[in-house]
């Protein structure tokens, strides 16, 4: 704890092995039972709630495209390529289509529609050919999951995810058109993380509720792509590496909001720090990844 002590964006540490809480520590900031902004976290939901809607058969699958499911929400102006775009692509952020996060974000998010806005940027690289990391690309997803089960993406993580791990999730920021923003914004408390996290840890399963299928969970944890910035494998919705031997999925969100899960140890860590300073993978984030090198000999210890 001295380490996590010494990084001053940090405001809690969570951890849990094998189903039970062994640190729950409040550095500064809100409790661990109070919600707070998650950033890109939110990402990893999304990608949940896909996996939900394709075990209900709401969406033909991974490969199901946006000319099938949303059609209608395609600009004339957009590059003809965009409606061979699968949620697959979406979710792995290889689109193709230039990106709406980093510089771009603040542009896209003051236009009059976000989704038109994001499918209208050029296309970078052919869909399904490497990961461009994109915010855009995560909120159409989230709006063609809105259009394809009928229910808000507000709706759908409160029934699918919130009420069957018994967390609470509040309305978040919306675009224009009332779509609720897909890939930011929302907000987790430390120990809703946690449980998040277990749930995907344990297939799927939260007391003993299928909360989503073993088959989605097995499927999101296998390396689709990888990201320019952290070097990491990126699966559907998580980030994925290895730290002491040991494979990790990580949840990351902007200025060092955590979700890590370490399978083998049983191990699952939530952090929160400050959402308005950045974690960059040579400065903050790097020293969130050693502090968890440094968790794992103490986790097989115990």
């Amino acid at each position: 704890m001295d380490l996590a002590r010494s990084y001053d964006q940090m405001h809690t540490l969570v951890i849990s092995q094998a189903g039970q809480i062994r640190l729950g520590e409040v550095l500064r900031g809100p409790s661990l039972e109070r919600a707070v902004n998650v950033k890109s976290v939110s990402k990893t939901v999304v990608a949940a709630l896909m996996g939900a809607a394709i075990d209900r058969d709401e969406v033909l699958g991974v490969d199901a495209t946006l000319g099938q499911i949303v059609p209608d929400l395609i600009p004339a102006s957009a590059d003809p390529r965009v409606a061979d775009i699968t949620l697959a692509d979406l979710v792995t952020m290889q689109a193709g289509l230039e990106r709406t996060s980093g510089a771009n974000y603040g542009d896209w998010v003051s236009s009059p529609n976000w989704v038109a806005y994001a499918l209208s940027r050029p296309m970078i690289r052919e869909p399904g050919e490497g990961m461009l990391y994109s915010t855009g690309s995560f909120h159409i997803l989230g709006v063609a999951l809105a259009r394809a089960t009928g229910r808000s993406l507000l709706s759908q993580a409160r029934q699918r995810l919130g009420n069957p791990l018994g967390i609470r999730i509040s309305a978040w920021a919306q675009d224009p058109q009332g779509n609720y923003l897909g890939g930011n914004e929302m907000a987790l408390s430390p120990l809703s993380m946690i449980r998040f996290g277990e749930m995907y840890r344990l297939g799927g399963i939260w007391q003993d509720q299928q909360v989503l299928s073993n088959t989605w969970v097995e499927t999101s944890f296998v390396p689709r792509t990888r990201s320019f910035f952290s070097g990491l494998a990126y699966g559907y919705g998580w980030f994925l590496g290895r730290t002491q031997g040991h494979n990790f999925a990580l949840a990351r969100g902007y200025g060092g909001q955590l979700i890590c899960i370490l399978p083998d140890l049983e191990l699952t860590i939530a952090i929160t720090s400050d959402p308005t300073r950045p974690a960059r993978s040579a400065g903050y984030f790097g020293a969130l990844m050693r502090l968890i090198g440094d968790i794992v000999p103490i986790a097989k210890t115990t």
